[in-house]
């Protein structure tokens, strides 16, 4: 049987944690962040664990994480 491909697209986007949590960075961090007030900017550091649903569809993608 032949290996598994992982989408590279996806593994740049998500880190997969230990007990499968899927965790991604929070959006609109690219430029344009000193026009921001502090909460947002605070909040934008941090990563977000992904809904149980989409976190599915996302580790049909990573066979082997």
């Amino acid at each position: 049987m032949p290996k598994l491909k992982t989408r590279k697209s996806v593994r740049k986007r998500v880190k997969i944690t230990a007990r499968k949590k899927v965790m991604r960075r929070d959006v609109g961090q690219g430029h344009f962040n000193a026009r921001n007030p502090g909460h947002i900017t605070r909040r934008k550091r941090s990563d977000e664990v992904i809904f149980k649903t989409d976190a599915e569809n996302i580790l049909l993608n990573l066979p082997y994480s």
